[in-house]
């Protein structure tokens, strides 16, 4: 019988290898090719192997390992080393975790929603997990929100405060149990606790508080629920008085609240779901999902004022399911819980104290939130996912990129909708949403996230990348940061990040980039927002090749948030606004003398600032419609605008008015002005839209030609708005042009610290 000689065999491996049942799947894969040795975490989120076996059942393990690995891993490398010496080991083990770091690039996994077979559990009168809220195993539950240092084990984690009971530490010592090696196996009698509270923190004993809460929200109550990641503020989706109130506290008059459905069946009553948008819905991530509203959409209107969309997720742990147990309500407001301009809350303490005016009562469990971590949400285009915000179930998983950069980035990202990014080798780390960075609190927020995504990623930044504009907060942390660690710092102008940003991701290396979005800080320090970019990864880098007209804002930031002066400014070159502006008067602050004032200074003409934003363009036709107003949230005209111009068809069927390289759009807002008594609004709405998309796609295909590149992109936060992204792609593929979008991260500002960082990694600098 023929003998086959024995190998010794090191593996490392990193990518999303721990918090994700590898360990055990390792052990299984080891036992089952009849293997000796030992696998264990390390401190640089990776796994090392050790295995003693013939040379055929090695090669066989190794294939199982790259095969047979559960979905929510990700394996980058798989590094192999021969050893010599003897074979020491009598069987498989799984050995205790080693703090030591060697290799970069791995990371722990983002947040898991609640797997089938721990919610079958949970409804299983049998089951000792039976109703408990904070059921899971190795393919589901917190991870991100909960790791405070690496490797990933318990006493590394918020549940170390939870030692297991025999219970739960025969399953975790089980290789045939789903929970083997489960850092956050807990039941009834040893993991957290949920309990319900006054608004001032006074404990309600009640047998079972999660129900209890499910109908204190349909009866119209509002609540503060603690999650995985943070506080979600709930109450009903069916009353008007309940979302009234909340609107009033939490000064959102008409930002729109995301709602969370019992199930996708309840959510086809009111919304349309296409198969895409299903899958999506019940995947592990669970994503907060815009549909469009049925034509039998019957919650409040309150939810989404004025929009044609409304925000929807589905349950994602086990206290979700269970808040629906009771009642018949089809969904309840779930809204994240943060005062204004901070981030969302995660202590129990602090929880009680920004809250407690706001809420009824408060639902919290006793384990402690490591890292706050809001809802992603997603829209679809067509079949095109597009991501509003990155980060619940996706933050810190890397993006995968065709090519290595040539050196370590942090990206800091802008002021608004904040996000920080890792870049390291072909790997890109953005942190989970940080928010509007105008305070010291988001600052700091946006400090720590930044910092602990570079230890989770064994990262050795060399370069920290900003934004250009000389006082953003991000900017001056970015100094901080250089001066601190003695990092490169790069300052990267807003609409190249942008357009960069697509490139990488698409792997291109030149683009003409069309960028829309309301403001960015141009290289000639004026306000850009309608841009067509040239762009390459040469030195130079890019080239604004040509613009949206440059419009006058009256009153600066006054005029981004009260339309109508910035429709005053456009208007006033054709047309006696002031008989039109005084009929509006109720919608400027201090009517008719605030009117004056604004016509003085377009009369005098001195010291107004311009802009070419493509969103203030769409903020004036909102206004001209009577569709909006008055800003209350970042992009609110806009999105109203899309909504009313869904059901639109282009009746102007306005031809693109370009000269020196620049789009008309007084002509085009006159146009609207004009008719917008003899025709719909809903029409007139798209005309807009069709006008700008066709006008920046015939100037981009014009800059193209000339400069014989074949792509073009579109990127900004307008990027978002279905309308303009479908009419510019149909337009760009008429002419035979490659026409690219943003798959893997948010167009917005959300993608900001992405293209940064690939500026500062990728281009010759």
């Amino acid at each position: 019988m023929k003998r086959w000689k024995s190998l010794r065999i090191k593996i490392n491996i990193t990518g999303i290898v721990q918090g994700v049942g590898f360990r055990p799947f390792v052990y299984r894969m080891a036992v089952k090719n009849g293997l000796k040795g030992y696998v264990r975490n390390r401190g640089d989120a990776g796994v090392e192997i050790l295995i003693e076996g013939t040379k055929n059942d090695i090669e066989n393990f190794l294939k199982d390992l790259r095969e047979k690995k559960s979905p929510l891993a990700q394996i980058h490398d798989i590094i192999t080393t021969k050893l010599e010496g003897k074979n020491e080991y009598e069987k498989f083990t799984i050995y205790k975790s080693s703090s030591e770091t060697e290799l970069p690039g791995s990371v722990i996994p983002p947040d898991i929603a609640i797997c089938n077979d721990c919610l079958r559990e949970l409804r299983d009168p049998k089951d000792p997990r039976y109703e408990y809220f904070f059921i899971t195993c190795t393919d589901c539950g917190p991870r991100f929100t909960i790791i405070e240092k690496l490797p990933y084990d318990r006493e590394n984690t918020t549940m170390q405060d939870f030692p297991m009971c025999d219970f739960c530490r025969t399953e975790y010592t089980d290789p045939l149990n789903r929970r083997f090696h489960a850092q956050t196996v807990a039941c009834p009698r040893c993991g957290p606790k949920v309990y319900l509270t006054t608004q001032k923190g006074e404990l309600i004993k009640h047998e079972d508080p999660i129900r209890e809460v499910g109908k204190l929200l349909s009866e119209g109550f509002v609540i503060a629920i603690k999650g995985y990641g943070g506080f979600h503020v709930a109450t009903s989706t069916t009353k008007d008085a309940p979302l009234i109130r909340l609107r009033k506290v939490k000064h959102r008059s008409e930002k729109p609240f995301a709602i969370m459905a019992r199930s996708l069946e309840a959510v086809k009553t009111f919304a349309e779901v296409s198969g895409k948008e299903a899958e999506l819905l019940a995947s592990y991530i669970r994503p907060i999902i815009l549909l469009n509203k049925s034509e039998g959409y019957y919650l409040s209107d309150l939810i989404a004022p004025a929009l044609h969309n409304v925000g929807v997720m589905l349950p994602y742990t086990g206290l979700h399911y269970m808040l629906f147990d009771k009642v018949d309500e089809p969904a309840f407001v779930m809204t994240s819980a943060n005062p204004p301009n901070q981030p969302i809350v995660k202590d129990n303490e602090e929880a009680l104290k920004t809250l407690g005016a706001t809420v009824d009562y408060f639902l919290f469990h006793n384990r402690q939130i490591a890292h706050r971590c809001d809802d992603s949400v997603i829209r679809m285009h067509d079949k095109d996912l597009v991501f509003i915000r990155r980060s619940r179930g996706y933050a810190p998983a890397p993006i995968m990129l065709k090519e290595k950069a040539k050196r370590c980035v942090a990206g800091l990202g802008g002021e608004l909708n904040n996000t920080a990014c890792i870049l390291l080798g072909n790997k890109a780390f953005i942190s989970q949403h940080i928010g509007d960075v105008e305070n010291i609190e988001t600052r700091d927020f946006l400090e720590d996230a930044t910092k602990h995504l570079i230890n989770l990623t064994n990262s050795k930044v060399e370069t920290v990348a900003c934004d250009l504009h000389p006082k953003f907060t991000t900017t001056n942390l970015a100094h901080d940061l250089a001066n601190e660690n003695g990092w490169q710092l790069v300052q990267v102008q807003h609409h190249y990040a942008h357009v960069a940003a697509l490139m990488v991701e698409h792997d291109v290396k030149e683009i003409v980039g069309i960028c829309c979005d309301g403001y960015g800080y141009g290289i000639d320090g004026e306000a850009w927002g309608g841009e067509i970019l040239l762009c390459t990864r040469e030195s130079s880098g890019f080239e604004r090749v040509a613009h949206l007209e440059k419009q006058p804002l009256i009153g600066g930031d006054l005029a981004t948030r009260y339309p109508l002066r910035t429709t005053a400014g456009i208007l006033y070159k054709k047309v006696n606004v002031e008989d039109w502006l005084l009929q509006n008067k109720e919608h400027f602050p201090h009517g008719e003398s605030e009117i004056q004032i604004v016509l003085h200074q377009l009369e005098k003409g001195h010291n107004i600032i311009g802009t070419t934003s493509c969103g203030r363009v769409l903020d004036a036709v909102a206004a001209v419609l009577g569709i909006c107003f008055e800003r209350t949230y970042e992009g609110e005209p806009a999105m109203k605008l899309e909504s009313t111009a869904i059901k639109g068809k282009d009746i102007l069927k306005l031809k693109p008015t370009i000269k020196s390289n620049t789009l008309d759009t007084t002509q085009m807002l006159l146009e609207i002005f004009e008719k917008r008594k003899k025709y719909s609004k809903a029409d007139l709405a798209y005309s807009a839209h069709a006008y700008l998309a066709q006008g920046l796609a015939k100037l981009a295909i014009e800059k193209a030609k000339e400069n014989n590149v074949k792509t073009i992109g579109f990127s900004g936060g307008a990027a978002c708005n279905e309308i303009l992204t479908l009419t510019m792609q149909k337009t760009i593929e008429a002419a035979g042009l490659q026409f690219l979008i943003h798959k893997a991260v948010p167009p917005g500002d959300g993608g900001l610290s992405f293209g940064q960082a690939v500026v500062g990694g990728f281009f010759q600098l």
